[in-house]
C-alpha cells in the first residue's frame, strides 16, 4: 500500500512540475506584464484588490497577505485588499444583492481609476469574479486575471489573462499560487531594493 501511494505523490507532484514547466516557457510574457501592472500601480499610490472564489479566494487572501505584511524582508506595507473579506459585508451583499454582487458591489464602492483589481478563476467564468472585473474596468481601474487553459468570459473584461495551460482545478490553483509568490517577491524588490 505504501508503495502505491508514494507512486501516487511522484505522479501527481511530477505533473505538477511538468505544467509549471509548459507555464514558465509559453506565458512568461503575460507573466511579466501582470506583475509589471502591479508594480506600476503601487509605484503609482494605487491599491490592489484580488478576488476569488473557495481556493481562489483563500489564494487572493495568501498573496495579499504576503503584499501587506513582508514576502522576503521587512519593508513598509502596500495597500492590497481582498474583495469580500468582510464577513458582515459579504453576507449583507449577498442576502440584499446576490451572490454575483458580492464583489462587484464592493468594487463600485471602494475601487478608483488606476487601481488593479485580479481576479482568480480555475474557469475564467466565475460571474461573481468576471462581474467585479467589469465593474472594475468601468471604473478605469487595471483588471487582470488569471485561469485555466481555455479561453473564457474573463478574457473580456482584462488587460492581460494568465491562462494556466490545465483544465484540473487543483493544478490551476497551485500554478495561481506559483506565480503569485514571484509576483511578490519582484513587486518588493522593485519598490523597496535593498
Amino acid at each position: 500500500m505504501t508503495d502505491k501511494l508514494a507512486d501516487e505523490f511522484k505522479r501527481q507532484l511530477a505533473e505538477s512540475a511538468e505544467l509549471k514547466r509548459a507555464l514558465l516557457q509559453d506565458h512568461a510574457g503575460t507573466m511579466a506584464a501582470i506583475a509589471q501592472a502591479i508594480i506600476e500601480a503601487f509605484k503609482a499610490g494605487k491599491r490592489v484588490y484580488f478576488c476569488g472564489n473557495g481556493g481562489s479566494f483563500t489564494d487572493a487572501h495568501h498573496l495579499v497577505g504576503e503584499l501587506v505584511g513582508r514576502y522576503m524582508y521587512d519593508r513598509p506595507a502596500l495597500p492590497a485588499f481582498v474583495l469580500g473579506a468582510g464577513v458582515a459585508t459579504l453576507t449583507a451583499v449577498g442576502n440584499d444583492y446576490g451572490y454575483e454582487q458580492i464583489f462587484s458591489r464592493e468594487v463600485k464602492g471602494c475601487v478608483q481609476p488606476g487601481d488593479v483589481v485580479v481576479g482568480l478563476s480555475t474557469s475564467g467564468n466565475s460571474k461573481n469574479v468576471c462581474d467585479a472585473l467589469e465593474a472594475a474596468k468601468a471604473r478605469g481601474a487595471v483588471t487582470l486575471g488569471m485561469a485555466g487553459a481555455n479561453k473564457a468570459r474573463i478574457d473580456e473584461v482584462c488587460s492581460h489573462v494568465l491562462h494556466v495551460p490545465s483544465t484540473l482545478t487543483p493544478r490551476i490553483q497551485e500554478c495561481h499560487i506559483a506565480v503569485g509568490h514571484v509576483i511578490c517577491d519582484l513587486v518588493e524588490r522593485a519598490l523597496f531594493p535593498k
